[in-house]
């Protein structure tokens, strides 16, 4: 390792800035990067990029998870988002139930049953226990 320390010391140097991710502006920046990246490379992994584009995804992964996690939400919550995200009210949601049903279940008043978990998952394409 010693005879290669000093070319990777010079390379690294180069590299680091671009691997590193310390606060919230080196955040913002990896995930610019990141993007770019995915425009150019896409999901062709013989692209010469294609491991940095990994990596660096990795690194912005980890930081998420400890910066800004995810909260979990409950069966409700879920489902409320995925209705606003889809621009969908009460009345799009008939195969669960009449409107005023459905608007509880939005408002947290009631929770949703086995059967109306199942037809959201496969309404939205997610797995039934997002919904529960």
């Amino acid at each position: 390792m010693k005879s290669l320390a000093p070319e990777l010391q010079h390379h690294w140097e180069e590299i680091a800035p671009l691997l590193t991710i310390r606060n919230g502006h080196d955040y913002e920046l990896a995930v610019e990067r990141l993007n770019e990246l995915l425009d150019e490379v896409g999901t062709e992994e013989n692209h010469p990029l294609y491991s940095f584009l990994d990596t660096l995804g990795t690194l912005i992964e980890a930081y998420e998870a400890e910066y800004h996690p995810v909260p979990e939400a409950k069966g409700a919550e879920a489902f409320q988002y995925l209705a606003e995200e889809h621009g969908l009210s009460p009345d799009d949601f008939s195969d669960i139930g009449p409107p005023d049903q459905v608007r509880s279940i939005l408002n947290g008043d009631c929770e949703l049953n086995a059967s109306q978990i199942r037809i959201l998952a496969q309404q939205f394409g997610v797995s039934p226990a997002v919904f529960i």
